[in-house]
Order: C-alpha cells, then structure tokens, then sequence
C-alpha cells in the first residue's frame, strides 16, 4: 500500500460547502455587470478555476472591462455582502487533526483568491491545520499543475509521495498531468462520471469516508 507524506486539499465543494454562496455572488456580479444571469447549474460549473478563468469560461462575450467588472462584483458580494451560507462539510476537523496526527503534511491548493482563502481560514479558525496554501495569486490557475509542483518543490518530495483530494475535473486533471493519486470527493461540483474520466484511485461522499481510506496510507514527513 502506498503510504503518503502531504495530502493535498482543493476547498471549495471539497472541505467548505459554499457551491450555493459562489453561484449567488457570481449571479449578482453578472447582473450588475449588465450580463446576462445564468442557471445555477452552468455557473457551479467553474467552481476551482481562478476567478478571472471562471468569468472568461461563463461570459466568452465579456472584453477585458468586462471581466474585471464582474470579478469585481463577484468578490465584494461574496466576501462582503452575501448572507447564503457555507459551513465546513461534516467532519473537516477530525480529518485534519487525523492526518496531522499521523505528522503528514496538510496543504491547500485551490481556486480562490488569496484575499478570499486567508479571510475563510481566519474566520473559520480553520487555518491552523494546514501547513501551507497555494491560490493562483501565487501560481496559476487548474487545471495547471503549477501549485502541486510548488508544493512538491516546497517539501522536496515526488508526486509518488502526495495525493490531490478535490471535487472537480480541474483537480484530478492537474494531478494526472503530474502522475499523482487523486481522489475524487463526490460531494462537491462535478458529477462521478466526469471525475472517473481522469482515473482517481478512490472516490468517497463524504470526508469520515476519506479519513477512513486515509488510515493506514500515511506516514511522516522528513524534511
């Protein structure tokens, strides 16, 4: 059984359930932008892209004002004004207190901003259990496999030494393009199928699951 060193985390739709605060801040910040509102189920679609990519992807009409007026708009709704809520998925804290036992390294990888992840981190007093984080501030946006490559410079591993853990095709792209395990967390974004496509070695609904398949496939990091 192979034995891992870091798992690595996307959070949105994968540890924070906040799919239904996205599509709301990003249908307001369309409407104000004067596009065109789309369903809820075609925007959670770019749920894990940078935020600019996931604007370029719904509105391929939109020039460059266009994109930074509903970036814009999408961030002040919902890092400011949005009262949809999100909450961590159920059993988070015990997950990462798991893996943190086990002294495997914990890091996020994810889509978000910088501004949006440090402030959910604080708020949520979920930050201490991570070890380091990536946004696209910092790399480049998924399917790109910048922030796992960073990552494994960071802690001079291999991509045979980590695991990706995320809900979108996004995730399991960049990690197939690295050659690491990816599992698929079926509780988020995209469907089952789309995940399978990219060959995870598990799938799990929900994170008690993850830990569970997580025993026994851990081990201490050396620096």
């Amino acid at each position: 059984m192979k034995r891992y060193q870091c798992v690595i985390f996307d959070w949105d739709g994968t540890l924070m359930n906040s799919e239904a605060r996205i599509v709301h801040a990003i249908q307001v910040a369309a409407e104000r932008a004067g596009f065109p509102v789309l369903p809820a189920e075609e925007s959670k679609q770019i749920i894990g892209l940078s935020l600019a990519n996931a604007v370029k992807t719904l509105y391929p009409q939109a020039d460059q004002a266009g994109i930074e007026a509903i970036s814009h708009g999408y961030t002040e709704c919902f890092l400011n004004e949005s009262e949809v809520p999100m909450e961590p998925f159920a059993g988070l804290d015990a997950l990462l207190g798991h893996i943190r036992l086990q002294g495997a390294k914990t890091v996020i990888a994810t889509g978000k901003s910088r501004r949006g992840l440090d402030q959910v981190l604080s708020e949520t007093g979920l930050g201490r259990h991570f070890d380091w984080t990536r946004t696209p501030v910092e790399s480049a946006s998924k399917p790109d496999p910048l922030m796992l490559e960073q990552i494994l410079d960071k802690y001079a591993l291999t991509p045979e030494d980590a695991v990706m853990v995320g809900d979108t095709e996004f995730d399991m792209q960049m990690a197939h393009a690295l050659g690491m395990d990816r599992v698929a967390m079926t509780h988020g974004v995209h469907e089952l199928e789309r995940l399978l496509a990219y060959e995870p070695v598990a799938h799990h609904d929900d994170l008690p699951s993850l830990q569970a398949w997580l025993d026994g496939r851990l081990q201490t990091h050396s620096p």
